[in-house]
């Protein structure tokens, strides 16, 4: 069994709306609502949902970019929630991220080699030659030329420019990489590319990943495990290929079942949701899920289902399991 890298306890973030001339606190939008799970090393982790559901302010929380209203974020044996932001800036040697949008993550003032350079530079690694002959061969290991590094962001297409996102990542050695949408910004040719690329890293440098996407295609073909979020909480944790042989919780087979099927014969029953979000400044009571869900009983209006293990490795949180486990 693999040692467990990052382990999340009861992980919330709320933000707080104002109004009023005094600026008075009058809600709160419960953007990520008390999930926990765990990573392995060596291990890849899907997080997906629909637009707003919390998956990317989970990696910005993971970072400590913004702090958690509550719970528990332990990395590598550390308690990264009562860190200072010096030992946190140390941490983040061993934890990077990938984010969405190529260009805007890239300053277009400094030139590739600069940006490469910042990392090691932040926690003091090398002096300039080595930094100088290491950013040459991270741009070779992402696939991309070492003279390459004398040009500015704008001479690269997206796909090129989420490489030298990927090498930034890659520059520390960090045990842990949160990417966040990688490949959504980026062609479909481009996407499985990078995909590869992705999969070729982990096995040279003993990566472990935690992908954040909403394209269920996408997150299969690189994930060994997925949780599935709607509306801030988890609602199912699987291996990969159970979740996709046989999803358990209805927000997820709705999901799956609008993924095409390049196959013109093959027939298969859809589910289809119903109606909007709700807003995550006013959930619904009980099962966030039940204002759209077809299996819908009177005990999900009331009371909020516990997100346990059903089957073997497989973690649901609906009331259509209670009797089961």
């Amino acid at each position: 069994m693999s040692e467990t890298l990052l382990k999340v306890d009861n992980l919330k973030k709320h933000f707080p709306i104002t109004g009023g001339i005094l600026q008075r606190q009058v809600g709160e939008v419960k953007a990520v609502d008390g999930i926990s799970f765990s990573v392995k090393k060596g291990e890849t982790l899907g997080i997906v949902g629909e637009s707003g559901c919390g998956k990317s302010t989970t990696g910005r929380l993971l970072m400590r970019l913004i702090d958690p209203t509550e719970g528990k974020v332990v990395f590598d044996d550390k308690e990264l929630t009562d860190l200072s932001a010096s030992d946190m800036r140390k941490v983040r040697r061993d934890m990077q991220m990938v984010f969405q949008d190529p260009f805007a993550s890239l300053n277009p003032r400094h030139t590739v080699e600069r940006i490469l350079e910042e990392p090691l530079i932040v926690h003091g690694m090398g002096n300039a030659k080595e930094r100088k002959k290491k950013v040459r061969e991270l741009l070779e290991v992402v696939g991309l030329s070492s003279y390459h590094a004398k040009r500015y962001p704008h001479q690269f297409s997206g796909g090129q420019r989420q490489r030298i996102g990927i090498a930034r990542a890659l520059m520390t050695r960090p045990k842990l990489i949160i990417a966040d949408e990688p490949v959504s910004a980026l062609d479909v040719s481009i996407q499985s590319q990078v995909l590869n690329l992705m999969e070729d890293l982990q096995k040279e440098f003993d990566l472990t990943y935690i992908f954040i996407a909403h394209d269920l295609g996408v997150v299969r073909h690189i994930s060994d495990r997925v949780a599935v979020m709607y509306l801030g909480r988890m609602v199912e944790l699987a291996d990969s290929e159970a979740l996709y042989q046989k999803p358990m919780h209805p927000y997820t087979q709705a999901l799956l079942s609008a993924v095409p099927i390049p196959d013109p014969d093959f027939e298969m029953e859809r589910k289809y949701l119903t109606g909007d979000i709700p807003s995550p400044s006013n959930p619904p009571t009980g099962c966030a899920f039940h204002t759209r869900c077809s299996e819908c009983m009177d005990i999900c209006k009331t009371d909020r289902p516990e997100f346990r293990e059903i089957e073997e490795g497989h973690y649901v949180a609906c009331h259509l399991f209670n009797d089961k486990g």
